[in-house]
């Protein structure tokens, strides 16, 4: 991995590390607690109808994508 200009441990380094010492020390149980902690603070600030709108555009991503490849699949088939 790469080092900093100083030769200590890079951004990405101290991340992982941090991370690593963070499972250890807590296990899965705190990640899935502080998941659901965050997820229903979302949930609370905004309404229903922000989620769908979230929903729908990821929809007519995916829809979008789905058109895209079938049109490059017909096109080399050809």
């Amino acid at each position: 991995m790469a080092e900093s200009d100083n030769g200590g441990m890079s951004v990405r380094e101290a991340g992982r590390k941090g991370g690593k010492t963070t499972r250890q020390r807590y296990g899965p149980e705190f990640y899935q607690e502080i998941g659901q902690k965050g997820g229903k603070t979302v949930s609370e600030r905004y309404s229903h109808e922000h989620f769908q709108n979230i929903g729908r555009k990821g929809g007519r991503k995916v829809a979008e994508l789905i058109d895209r490849a079938k049109r490059l699949d017909e096109n080399g088939q050809q």
